[in-house]
């Protein structure tokens, strides 16, 4: 944190992030201290149903479960972006000097209130979240506000929604506590992103195309990588679409033993995901929150495909080692998956 306060002033991000959000919906004390409560229940009790749906055993729950506010989710992703962005940071600092004086001040302020904007904007959209980043195991959080806003907006039973939010974050916490590589190898992925950044190339020639192409329907990441990072991108988002969808997998598959009206639930929220306004399209399209949206759904095309041909235990060899992780064009064709893992 220290390091990366040079470029990016945290408290202002956090802070302004957490005007941004907003306190979400009117509830009674009564009502929210009930709504934790049935938050944490399911999320120790979706632990056993993940495991006996999917045959991974987590290992005891050395990371947290936290049912957190829209602040209190700021504040922990503000932690997170400034350990993704410590080796960044020190390796353009060694390259360029620190700045100092007025420069740093002004800089950081900026680049604390863009972080601010983002994580205000997301921070009244996301339900939940596991958070490998936080020391030494990761930790799961839950935005108990969020979470009532969404199953009011879709007249969702608040019982089942909460359940089948937990089975999908607590999928998440599974899969990196039973999957010991997995959190250093995503580690590594995003060192490896960050070494390959070259301040040179930021120059206002390439800022000037990189909005041209974001006009055209595309996002940061995509139109400002090089072939190098694109490649480490390809990685991470066929890595990612694993993730996400085997979690929306698991959730609906335990769902409907469990959870009764999982199948409207899961009807009315991907009409949800397209967004709500366009505002909020446009936003979800500069941030790159569509690819996002693709994550889950390719990704559960993915696991469903394999699951279907092979069964769940074949299926958790994509767990044995960082190779056997589809890349973004196997999450399209599960078959070439197959063929390279299962053959």
């Amino acid at each position: 944190m220290d390091t990366s306060a040079a470029m990016v002033d945290w408290s202002l991000a956090a802070s302004l992030g957490a005007r941004i959000a907003g306190p979400g919906p009117t509830i009674s004390a009564a009502e929210a201290s009930a709504a934790v409560e049935e938050l944490r229940a399911g999320a120790d009790r979706s632990t056993g149903l993940v495991r006996e749906f999917t045959g991974l055993v987590a290992a005891d729950k050395t990371a947290p479960i936290l049912v957190v506010d829209r602040a209190g989710w700021v504040q922990a992703n503000a932690e997170g972006f400034a350990t993704i962005i410590e080796p960044l940071v020190n390796k353009l600092t060694e390259r360029k000097g620190a700045p100092s004086g007025l420069t740093r001040t002004i800089g950081s302020r900026v680049a604390g209130a863009e972080v601010g904007f983002l994580l205000g904007f997301l921070g009244s959209k996301v339900l939940g979240q596991f958070d490998p980043f936080f020391d030494p195991d990761g930790r799961l959080l839950l935005v108990a506000p969020n979470i009532v806003h969404v199953e009011r907006e879709l007249s969702a039973d608040p019982a089942d929604f909460r359940l089948w939010v937990c089975l999908h974050e607590e999928t998440h916490r599974v899969q990196f506590t039973a999957v010991p590589w997995m959190r250093e190898h995503l580690f590594s992925e995003v060192k490896a992103l960050g070494d390959t950044v070259e301040p040179s190339r930021l120059t206002e020639e390439a800022i000037t195309k990189a909005v041209e192409a974001l006009r055209s329907g595309g996002n940061l990441a995509e139109v400002m990588a090089t072939p190098e990072q694109r490649e480490i991108l390809d990685r991470v988002t066929g890595m990612m679409s694993l993730l996400e969808g085997h979690a929306d997998v698991v959730m609906d598959g335990v769902g409907p033993s469990v959870i009764p009206s999982v199948a409207s639930i899961r009807a009315k929220f991907n009409r949800r995901r397209k967004g709500v306004g366009t505002l909020d399209k446009i936003l979800r399209r500069l941030l790159g929150l569509e690819a996002k949206m693709a994550q889950y759904r390719d990704g559960a095309k993915f696991v469903r495909a394999i699951v279907d041909k092979a069964g769940m235990e074949q299926f958790n060899a994509v767990w044995a080692e960082p190779a056997n992780l589809p890349s973004k064009a196997e999450i399209a064709d599960p078959d070439s998956w197959v063929a390279r893992v299962l053959a």
